[in-house]
């Protein structure tokens, strides 16, 4: 009978222990010992598993494990030890579990589940002569995985090992951005900001011993990226670079120096039997300032649309964040630094207030921004917003004029930014002030389109429908804005929108509620009394829609009836029913 022939196959191994295992062991046998267990259930087996490896057998405090590709076995390497010096960052010395590990391919031979042969024994030696915490690979390696890895090799020339008969050449392999101590090292100057805020979203931790959740996490990072980079006024960092930071020790301050970002958005994700909770935060780089924070919580089967709520959440609440936090920065350099994002920067906030005074600031400042650079889009398209509302506000005598404004500069920022959500959403309600309805539409739609967590864009939309005597769709359109930008300062004109949907449905009373609430948020917003005392009478509150009249006509002492017509755009049915109210409060027709 012919004899088996001996099975074997090319490998890389890698071989790993705990560094000073036998004196931790008689110092705490029960406490260490569980700790490993620990760490081997909820971080080590799960991230082994995840890169395609296979655990072949442990030893006490060591273990070895094969991989069908070098790349995979490095990665792995450097990931679960950038992993362990995070847990180990708050430890005394002596509680420390720290591991180190020895990488090697070669022909191994392969008896059922065991392995071994040269292969393996190299593995083990360059093991043996690692310091703690450090990974050791042999020439080989080296040559599968030089270029491929986010990883840099410092070459510790051939040295003899013991019963290998030929001398390995040895190569320390570390995270790129290590220098050979271990300190995280920035090889270039710090890369300038730029004109527009700036964020990279850093790959989430797997806090769940779960290796699914990795995929899942790696999923919302992917998703999130795509959806800030829709947003034309945002400069956001490719996934690629982002990732080039997975498994290592996070420092914002030089996070933000070599990607050149002022913010970082971190996160993590754990598991909870059938639930899985997502955590995340907004980190302002120059500072380490924590900005925002959230959690999400759904259950394991529908994690899919779990992911997608998250990128829909996050996506809509950071852009008001961000933006806050932008106008903040600005605010802190002094005048002769001011360039034109600086002054659009400082702006915004009163552009936005939606009240006379505010909108005379904003138009100021967009001046000066516009006096340095003619051409720029989002303050050409800010000074046509706040132009439209002076027209559809009544704060001017000449609306015709203001529209005409307000769609002169809206339309000179669209030509310049034609796919900027924002510029694309301004020039959507400019013509819809001007009764553009159909153009109107397609802008809106446009935007959405281009970003579909436009908030802004979205409440536009409603107005839209609301001018068009389309009260559910409008209430649509609102509510999906309130939900994707839960922070967003123009909220309260979401509830004046719901308040005129229902007004144009001729629900008066709830419509009267909804302006109600809107004015908690922003009591200075006058211009809403125009509706609410209407509404109000036509819900039979007298007294206060009387009181509601009295404000109104304390803020407008020329208000008229026609000037009010002149301004507002709904449809012919609903502008000639509450006109008829404001006429019933006395306000003159003329």
């Amino acid at each position: 009978m012919p004899e088996k022939r001996v099975q074997r196959r090319l490998a890389a191994i890698m071989a790993a222990d705990v560094v000073g295992y036998s004196r931790m062991i008689e110092a705490d046998e029960e406490g260490v010992r569980a700790r490993l267990r620990g760490l081997r259930a909820e971080l080590i087996d799960p991230r082994i598993a995840a890169d395609g490896g296979r655990i072949v057998k442990t030893m006490g405090d060591g273990i070895l494990v094969e991989f069908p590709s070098a790349v995979d076995a490095v990665r792995n390497g450097l990931d679960i030890l950038a992993a362990l010096r995070r847990r180990n960052a708050d430890l005394a010395a002596d509680d420390r579990i720290e591991f180190r590990v020895g990488i090697n391919v070669g022909d191994i031979i392969v008896e059922g589940d065991d392995i071994h042969g040269d292969g393996v024994n190299v593995a083990s030696r360059l093991e043996g002569l690692c310091k703690p915490g450090e990974v050791y690979v042999s020439g080989t390696v080296y040559e599968h995985t030089a270029g491929k890895l986010e990883a840099s090799f410092d070459d510790l020339g051939e040295q003899a090992v013991k019963n290998i008969a030929r001398p390995i050449r040895i190569y320390r392999a570390r995270p790129e951005a290590e220098d050979e101590t271990g300190a995280t090292r920035v090889d270039r100057a710090p890369l300038p900001l730029p004109d527009k805020p700036s964020i990279a979203v850093l790959p989430f931790d797997n806090m769940s011993g779960d290796p699914e959740q990795e995929f899942f996490a790696d999923g919302v990072v992917e998703s999130i990226t795509a959806a800030l980079s829709r947003i034309r006024a945002f400069f956001v960092i490719a996934r690629n670079s982002a990732f080039a930071y997975k498994g290592r020790a996070i420092n914002v301050r030089k996070i933000g120096a070599e990607l050149g970002v002022a913010y970082v958005l971190e996160g993590s994700v754990q598991r909870a039997g059938a639930r899985v909770r997502i955590t995340v935060q907004l980190i302002e780089t120059a500072g380490g300032a924590h900005l925002w924070a959230q959690k999400y919580d759904g259950a394991l089967d529908d994690i899919f649309d779990l992911q997608d709520r998250i990128t829909e959440q996050v996506a809509g609440a950071l852009e008001p964040s961000i933006r806050l936090a932008e106008i903040e920065r600005v605010q802190l350099k002094r005048p002769q630094e001011l360039g034109a994002y600086d002054y659009t920067m400082r702006a915004i906030r009163h552009v936005w207030m939606l009240e006379k005074d505010e909108a005379g600031r904003a138009l100021d400042l967009l001046g000066k921004a516009l006096a340095i650079d003619p051409d720029y889009p989002l303050a050409l398209a800010l000074a046509g917003w706040c132009w439209a509302q002076r027209s559809v506000y009544n704060w001017v005598e000449d609306i015709a004029a203001a529209k005409a404004s307000a769609l002169a500069l809206a339309e000179k920022a669209a030509n310049l930014s034609s796919d900027d959500p924002l510029i694309l959403a301004v020039l959507g309600a400019v013509h819809t002030f001007a009764r553009n309805y159909g153009t109107a539409r397609v802008l809106l739609e446009r935007a959405v389109a281009i970003d579909p967590n436009a908030a802004w864009a979205l409440s536009r939309l409603g107005w839209l429908e609301v001018y068009s005597d389309h009260p559910d769709v409008a209430r649509a359109h609102f509510e999906r804005a309130l939900r994707l930008s839960p922070l967003d300062p123009m909220n309260f004109n979401n509830y004046v929108g719901l308040a005129s949907a229902r007004q144009v449905a001729g629900d008066d009373n709830e419509a009267a509620d909804l302006f109600l609430r809107a004015l908690e948020e922003r009591p200075n917003a006058h211009w809403i009394h125009r509706n609410l005392a209407p509404a109000l009478l036509g819900a039979g509150r007298t007294q206060e829609a009387n009181a509601s009249r009295a404000i109104l006509m304390s803020s407008y002492p020329d208000l008229t009836v026609a000037k009010f017509k002149e301004a507002m755009v709904f449809t012919p049915r609903v502008l000639e029913r509450i006109a008829d109210q404001l006429s019933a409060l006395g306000v003159a027709p003329s």
